[in-house]
């Protein structure tokens, strides 16, 4: 396959173009766009898993997976593409008798222009170049300049050349390296950005979207720690369940899941920590992505040992892995030093915080906003107190479960407060993350053959509309 990285001044400009010729292209074109897209990586799936597996270390049977979620992803959007409900669409028919008097207005949403996508290294597939900041772009009526992840570059230019089959000239294009991601977010004719990744590289590209001339929205998942509270009578009920539940879920593919628990709150003398320790020992060694990520993971690991507040539990130690390990300490330890636990950390690591029934109101007072917050508890166990204590962070709320693994539905959200995202109000997951890239167009008095057929008389493509 050739060459598809190409400059970004011509990307953008490209793009724009497209942009410019957006009418023409329908709500079911674009949904052919995707359902095509979709087909294009089932048919070469296995040299998909072969390459992604060659440059990640993550194992076939997962990029398999990822590869179905994928594609459920470009297909799932093509439906929210022909549904039309996220058009918003609302007709207000004239009425003389208010004050001031109301003209005939129609609003909808329109695609907000060419769109710039930061790719992301844990997911080569659902989260990266054709991943779902792509497929919602794309599904909006939104051409895509996509950022390629250093940690998979020949995968993203592989993918890159399958969209471009499939897509009509200007939808599409790679972009690779640092200063040609600088120069994305900062070009005149990027209208929007979308990225997955880290806090520092996030805030990074945050202030320069905000920063230009026309400052752009800029929606970024950013870090997170994912905070679990076990109840006393959850540990007392299931302890042993809670303890391999945990290990599981925070060794899952080494750690690289963004709603990984990273923090997780058990009761004093309830045998969670013990359990945790017994599960330990047989979980997984694996390798992380990068040889840079596997460094700061031992780094931030030594950290911890060098704490004289926790105690390490390591799993299995095998050669040119990251060994699984667990933090011990107190509530009053994390009180009084909070900057030192409630960090994100990528990889196979999680910090198990001990309380006494008093401490859990401050303790959950000192967490940060996070994707998700989650909730383990007895049968029948009346948790809203707890839970309304914990809404106010948490984008989403788990109970008796855990957040690695994010559903594809039209009630999903994804998000969360600073520093989850960077817009708490929108998703990255799910039907409603095409509205990062959309923005509102009423119309007042507008002649029939002016109107998109959206918003005509008699509702002609027949979708979800408010009149009055």
């Amino acid at each position: 396959m050739g060459d598809v990285t190409t400059t970004v001044s011509r990307d953008a400009a490209t793009a724009a173009a497209a942009s410019a010729a957006l009418l023409p292209r329908t709500r079911e074109e674009r949904a052919g766009w995707l359902d095509a897209l979709a087909d294009a990586l089932d048919a070469d799936r296995a040299a998909l898993v072969a390459l992604a597996a060659e440059e990640t270390h993550l194992s076939e049977a997962r990029l398999d997976g990822e590869v179905t979620r994928t594609a459920a992803q470009l297909r799932f959007f093509a439906g929210v593409a022909r549904e039309g409900g996220y058009l918003e669409a609302t007709l207000d028919s004239p009425d003389a008798s208010l004050i001031p008097p109301r003209p005939d207005l129609r609003r909808m949403l329109r695609p907000i222009g060419p769109v710039a996508v930061y790719t992301s290294s844990n997911f080569p597939f659902a989260f990266s170049v054709l991943g779902n900041d792509t497929a919602s772009a794309l599904a909006a009526g939104c051409p895509v300049i996509v950022k390629a992840h250093p940690g998979h570059p020949r995968l993203s230019r592989y993918t890159a050349e399958l969209a471009q089959s499939v897509l009509p000239a200007g939808w599409f294009a790679l972009v690779e390296g640092m200063d040609e991601g600088v120069a994305l977010v900062q070009h005149p004719a990027v209208r929007a950005a979308g990225f997955t990744g880290s806090e520092r590289g996030g805030r990074a590209l945050f202030d320069l979207a905000a920063s230009r001339p026309d400052p752009i929205p800029f929606y970024g998942e950013l870090g997170s720690v994912n905070p679990v509270v076990v109840t006393r009578a959850a540990a007392r009920e299931r302890a042993a369940e809670i303890g391999a539940g945990l290990v599981g879920s925070f060794t899952r593919d080494a750690g690289q899941y963004c709603t990984k628990p990273g923090l997780v709150l058990v009761p004093s003398g309830e045998g969670v920590a013990d359990a945790v320790t017994a599960a330990l020992g047989s979980a997984p060694a694996s390798r992380q992505l990068t040889d840079g990520m596997s460094a700061a993971y031992a780094s931030a690991v030594q950290a911890f040992g060098a704490d004289d507040a926790a105690t390490v539990l390591l799993g299995r130690d095998e050669p040119g892995t990251s060994t699984p390990a667990v933090v011990l300490v107190d509530a009053a330890a994390l009180l009084a030093e909070p900057e030192a636990f409630l960090e994100e950390h990528f990889g196979p690591v999680t910090v198990l915080v001990s309380y006494r029934d008093d401490e859990l109101p401050e303790l959950i007072a000192a967490l940060r906003p996070s994707l998700t917050a989650t909730i383990h508890r007895a049968a029948g166990e009346d948790v809203s107190g707890l839970a309304a204590a914990l809404t106010p962070i948490a984008g989403r709320l788990l109970f008796d479960g855990w957040p690695t693994g994010v559903a594809i539905g039209w009630a999903q959200h994804h998000g969360g407060a600073w520093p989850a995202t960077t817009a708490s109000v929108h998703t990255s997951v799910g039907a409603t993350a095409i509205r990062r890239w959309l923005t509102p167009i009423a119309y007042q008095d507008a002649p029939q053959d002016v109107l998109p057929p959206e918003l005509r008389d008699g509702n002609p493509l027949a979708i979800p509309r408010r009149e009055s």
